[in-house]
This record gives structure tokens, C-alpha cells and sequence, in this order.
């Protein structure tokens, strides 16, 4: 069987497209996020995307399916925010290990049934299982206190601890990769990566591959915290992720010159992928799956990237059209790394 790098040595690989985008089309209520074992729980549960996991699986199910047939192959779990830090803000913090768990558990039946629909057309196309871990809602670097810069809503123990449960959750489950997303704050990432690490040291498993995708938050090319790509690319690369990239934050046009730059540093697989443009005055994405298509591809033949798929705004059509786009160009190739001087 095939391994995740077996097919980055062979192709550009697709991941999938936004889960949030694909929820609102559902436009469930308040009663139908809480389901019946949640009907009385004392806060509003609407907008908590991560419980549907527990309280309508079958629509993640049914998302994740459209993407695996729209050609990704890497979904992520539907696990941005499941970790106890996040989950706070719905005083859900002891459902985190039991939401990553079961997104997982979704996710892989979602690949699973995939496969069995596609044998029947005896088409053999391998999927991998990667674990969302999102940025939390809390950051490690700066203070939230304008008052008071040396104040900090969370240690980084206490960020360390919630990821190492959502870790373990998500191994648990059967991802096959772990995928540290959406960074703002560098050191929430290396809280993250802590706790990787910590995990299957813990365990004495053999370590998932770990793809890491950073955020660049403007036309400066630095992210939220204040670093620069290649500042942010050299505190994480001490990890030997999979993978080091970028998504959300910009569309395709807007992301070109800084993916470019990445490709030109990293010594690993490049990761992109975009919001479906920027969002107009409601907030909404306009820009159409041929668009987003038109500007990957042209990366994809500059040979910048490795992995690409959507962020915000993007689904099923977006997927299709920049795996279609992309399908028959040749991945960006790993540069020489002279190795280290001891």
C-alpha cells in the first residue's frame, strides 16, 4: 500500500476543501446542533461545528465523502476546535478527547465507504486521514489586555495539555497524519508540536507525520504574532514535519508571492491552500472554483507547491476543478539539504 510520501514522490497530492462552508449550507437550528442528548445543555450551542460530530455525524459523513469524490486525498477531521481551550466557550472542555475520538472515527468510515463505492468502478485511489488541530482561541504570545502586554490568558502547560488530549483522540480514532493548522502564534504551534511528541513518546508508538500550515495575516508577509516567513518556517522546522505550508487568511492571488518564498526556503513538502479569494462586504466568498483553479495551477507549474486544496469559502467544486487543473503537473521537487556540521 501507499504511503503518504510515496504519493507526494509521484504527484501533487489534494487536500480537502473548508467543513464550515459546507455546514452552513446545511443551515441547521439550535435544536439540531444540540440533537437530543444535548437538548438542555445551558449555553447556545449553534456555531459549535465541532459538535456535530456527536449530534449529526452522517451530515460530516456525507461532507466528507463529497470532497473524497471531488478527488482529495487527504480529508481533514472536522476537530478545529476540540480541544478544551476552545471548547470552554460552550463549557464543553471534558467533551474534548470524546469529539476528537469520534471525528475520527466518522472520517475513516467516510474513506472507508469511499473505497467501497470506488472498487465498484475498479478505481484504486488511496485517501489519508489527517487530524485537524486548530489554533485555539487563546494566544501564548500576545496579551489580550492592552493595558497590560505582560499579561497572558493561558500557560503554555495548559495549551500543551489540551493538545496532547486532542492528540490523543485523533491517534485513537485512526488519523494517519497529524495537521497543526491555521498558526498565528508560532508558540501555540509549538505548544502543538510539545504535545505531539510528548504523546508518542508517552505511548512508544511510532510518531504520524506531521503536516504544519502557518497563517500570513497581511500584505506584510508576517503572521499575527509578528513573525516572518522565514522566522516562523526556521522555529518550527526543528519538528521535521511532513509538510511546512500555508492556508486561510488569503485567497489564491493574494497567498502567490509568500508560497513562492516558502518554496524557495523549506527544505520540505509545501503545503497551500487558500480561501476561496477575499470575502465581500457580508462576509461571504465569491470567487468561483475555476478562479481558484486558474491561480493553483499556475503555482503547480511554477513548481512552488506539493499539496494544495481550500480553506474558507472553498468546497466539493473548488476541490474538483484545482485537482482537475493540477492533475497532470509535476510536484515541486525537495532541494539538496547539506547536512548539519556537528
Amino acid at each position: 500500500m501507499k504511503t503518504i510520501k510515496d504519493l507526494l514522490n509521484e504527484r501533487i497530492v489534494i487536500i480537502d476543501g473548508a467543513m464550515g462552508t459546507m455546514i452552513q449550507r446545511y443551515q441547521l437550528n439550535e435544536a439540531e446542533y444540540r440533537g437530543e442528548r444535548f437538548k438542555d445543555w445551558p449555553t447556545d450551542l449553534k456555531g459549535n461545528n465541532d459538535l456535530l460530530s456527536l449530534t449529526q455525524p452522517q451530515i460530516i459523513k456525507e461532507i466528507h465523502k463529497e470532497y473524497l469524490a471531488a478527488g482529495a486525498d487527504i480529508i481533514e477531521t472536522n476537530t478545529f476546535n476540540s480541544q478544551r481551550v476552545s471548547l470552554a466557550d460552550y463549557h464543553m472542555e471534558e467533551l474534548a478527547y470524546e469529539m476528537n475520538l469520534a471525528a475520527a472515527t466518522i472520517a475513516r468510515q467516510a474513506i472507508g465507504e469511499n473505497q467501497i463505492e470506488n472498487r465498484k468502478f475498479e478505481v484504486e485511489k488511496p485517501a489519508f486521514l489527517a487530524g485537524a488541530i486548530g489554533p485555539m482561541n487563546k494566544t501564548l504570545s500576545l496579551s489580550p489586555d492592552v493595558n497590560n502586554p505582560g499579561y497572558r490568558a493561558l500557560s503554555f502547560d495548559e495549551a500543551m495539555n489540551a493538545y496532547y488530549e486532542q492528540v490523543k483522540g485523533l491517534v485513537e480514532g485512526g488519523v494517519d497524519l497529524l495537521l497543526i493548522e491555521t498558526i498565528f502564534d508560532t508558540l501555540n504551534a509549538k505548544a502543538a508540536i510539545f504535545a505531539v511528541k510528548k504523546y508518542f513518546r508517552d505511548t512508544r508508538q511510532s510518531e504520524l507525520p506531521i503536516m504544519i500550515s502557518g497563517t500570513i495575516t497581511d500584505a506584510s508577509g508576517r503572521t499575527l504574532s509578528g513573525q516572518t516567513l522565514e522566522a516562523f518556517y526556521t522555529s518550527i522546522i526543528h519538528a521535521k514535519p511532513l509538510s511546512v505550508g500555508l492556508n486561510c487568511a488569503l485567497g489564491a492571488k493574494e497567498m502567490r508571492s509568500h508560497i513562492e518564498e516558502l518554496s524557495h526556503i523549506a527544505s520540505t513538502y509545501i503545503s497551500a491552500y487558500p480561501n476561496a479569494g477575499l470575502p465581500n462586504a457580508m462576509g461571504q466568498y465569491d470567487e468561483q472554483p475555476e478562479d481558484t483553479a486558474h491561480y493553483i495551477e499556475e503555482w503547480a507549474r511554477e513548481g512552488f507547491v506539493n499539496i494544495v486544496g481550500g480553506c474558507c469559502g472553498t468546497t466539493p467544486d473548488h476541490i474538483k476543478h484545482i485537482a482537475d487543473h493540477v492533475k497532470n503537473l509535476e510536484p515541486r521537487k525537495l532541494p539538496v539539504v547539506e547536512p548539519e556540521l556537528v
